[in-house]
């Protein structure tokens, strides 16, 4: 059989029912009921059969059965697969999308309002990993019909434009699921006593209160500085009116606006700013809440992110700054092998768009180089603008002034971010390869928009419409090649995870981030891991795009710790 569904026991507290289902997801009469205390053993003795397990949480139903010593190979999350079909273009004509909310319908993520990338730093717009994760209803509170809504998935699968597509994508959806618990349950390795003299090196001895003493010293630079003893840097509002006082013409207190401060208080300012920065996030306090037994335990949410990117509800395991990985360490006889998937993103968008010109370029490791070599544009940094500010939609600034010569070069793969965008503006929805759709705009912004349009609008109201509707380009526009990238990385992820489980001496995933991933390995098969690693991305290019020339490039260290990654 290939479903197994998972079910609360209506007529036992704490009891569940596992009934199989057939392949249009109509359940067996026959239900088996078990003790909580006895589901581990019968989950183990069912998996022999290698079914696809059918619960409504993964987070929910799996931890449990991790801390029994028992692991599952497939699952089929019901809850993030119906939020991909509920919002799904491909699947819009279904009884699931047209069908009034429910209870599973948990919160819809909300996505900030876009607005104009920094090329400065590394273009992460849109990449907030503290983004709000979709909230599931409690399951304890609302009764479910596990079998009744696997059917109605089914069924809006098989009815929908791309099946094929939709069914990879709530694959790879429900087994990045399982990967998130067993990340948490495994732990990432960390040495609290690395990390502690990298805090004091940095720092300064830990306090028993108040600011570090580099911290401290700092901040009597900043206040000799702009001759304000009293000025407190780690407030926001008290820092702008200091500088303003010191006659600086500043919007915000933005690190971008210090440094082009020509006064001596840059440099202390602009340090004091990075190390209290570290110190908040991944300080000592950091250590104390969420080292436990030499392991980091984040709780990683799956498709946290609008785009279907991850997100966590705590830990920051999604920005762990350079600083303090050298705290990640391998245990004594073990490697991390850590992987990098070189400019995933315009990988990706050379493989939607089918731009052969943009594929060939990528045939090396070095995309970036690759432009300037096919004399596209003159340095590397110039390439790095141009396909970066293609993606993310930079409107000014070097990316904007470049973005000629790439679309003459690159036609294809221009045309489609474009046409995203073009959409975005009008308020329609995108949908990334696989079948994950962008949000629309709320009524209120559809109705501005057609106000706007109106003969006789003000001029300064339609300005204003406008540039919210090129605001909301540039999100849809980065919506398909970002979101189609994260599904690239959950198919590497979930092919990865399927070569682990043949490889001797169990090593397993213990990080992820969007195009990286690290697994923890005994020694002597770390190099076969990092094959391992390889042909996963390469079986996930297959499994996306089928035959594409495109080449997902990775950069691979086995290391024993994570700051001597390449």
């Amino acid at each position: 059989m290939p479903y197994v569904l998972l079910t609360d026991d209506p007529d036992r507290a704490g009891g569940v029912l596992l009934r199989h289902a057939s392949d249009d997801g109509e359940p067996a009469l026959d239900a088996e009921r078990v003790a909580a205390r006895d589901l581990p053993a019968a989950v183990a003795r069912y998996e022999t059969d290698r079914p696809r397990w059918v619960w409504d949480d993964t987070a929910r139903r799996y931890p449990p059965l991790l801390r029994a010593g028992v692991r599952v190979e497939r699952c089929h999350d019901l809850r993030l697969c119906h939020a991909i079909l509920r919002g799904s273009a491909y699947a819009s004509g279904s009884d699931l999308a047209r069908a009034p909310r429910g209870p599973w319908d948990g919160r819809r993520p909300e996505e900030p309002p876009p607005a104009e990338p920094d090329l400065l730093d590394e273009l992460t717009l849109l990449d907030d990993p503290g983004a709000p994760a979709t909230a599931p209803v409690d399951a304890d509170d609302v009764p479910l019909d596990v079998a009744d809504e696997l059917a109605r998935q089914l069924a809006a699968v098989a009815r929908s434009t791309h099946p094929g597509r939709l069914r990879l994508l709530l694959a790879a959806e429900s087994t990045g699921a399982l990967i998130a618990q067993e990340m948490r349950h495994d732990g990432m390795p960390w040495d609290t006593a690395v990390h502690d003299a990298l805090l004091t090196d940095l720092l300064g001895p830990r306090p028993r209160g108040g600011r570090p003493a580099r911290l401290e010293g700092l901040v009597e630079q900043i206040r000799e500085h702009l001759v304000q003893p009293t000025l407190n840097p780690d407030s926001q509002p008290d820092l702008l009116r200091g500088l303003r006082l010191a006659g600086f013409a500043v919007q915000s207190t933005s690190k971008w606006e210090i440094r082009a401060l020509d006064h001596p208080v840059r440099e202390p300012l602009l340090e004091y700013k990075s190390l209290s920065r570290l110190l908040s996030a991944n300080g000592w306090a950091w250590m104390d809440t969420w080292i436990h037994d030499g392991r980091f335990r984040p709780e990683y949410v799956p498709g946290g992110v609008v785009s279907g990117r991850w997100a966590t509800n705590g830990g920051g395991a999604l920005q762990l700054p350079a600083a303090i990985r050298a705290a990640v360490r391998a245990d004594d006889g073990w490697r991390l092998v850590v992987a990098d998937a070189s400019q995933l993103e315009p990988r990706v968008l050379a493989a939607m768009s089918g731009d052969a010109a943009m594929a060939a370029a990528g045939r090396q490791a070095d995309l970036y180089q690759g432009v300037v070599d096919a004399g596209i544009v003159a340095t590397r940094s110039d390439a790095k603008y141009a396909m970066l500010g293609a993606i993310y939609g930079a409107t000014t600034g070097a990316s904007a002034a470049l973005m000629p010569q790439l679309t003459r070069a690159y036609p294809h793969a221009v045309a489609l971010v474009e046409a995203a965008a073009r959409a975005g503006e009008r308020g329609e929805v995108v949908t990334t390869w696989l079948g994950r759709s962008s949000p629309a705009p709320d009524a209120a912004w559809q109705a501005e928009l057609t106000a706007a349009s109106a003969e006789g609008a003000a001029a300064e109201d339609v300005r204003a419409v406008r540039r919210r509707a090129r605001d909301w380009g540039r999100f849809t526009r980065n919506f398909v090649v970002q979101g189609t990238a994260a599904e690239w990385a959950l198919c590497w992820m979930a092919s990865l995870r399927r070569r682990l489980r043949e490889v001797d001496g169990r090593p397993h995933l213990v990080f992820f981030l969007h195009d990286e991933v690290m697994v923890h390995s005994p020694a002597a098969v770390a190099d076969e891991v990092a094959e391992a690693v390889r042909a996963a991305a390469v079986e996930a290019g297959r499994l996306l795009f089928g035959a594409t020339p495109v080449d997902f490039a990775l950069t691979v260290s086995v290391v024993e710790s994570y700051d001597r990654a390449k």
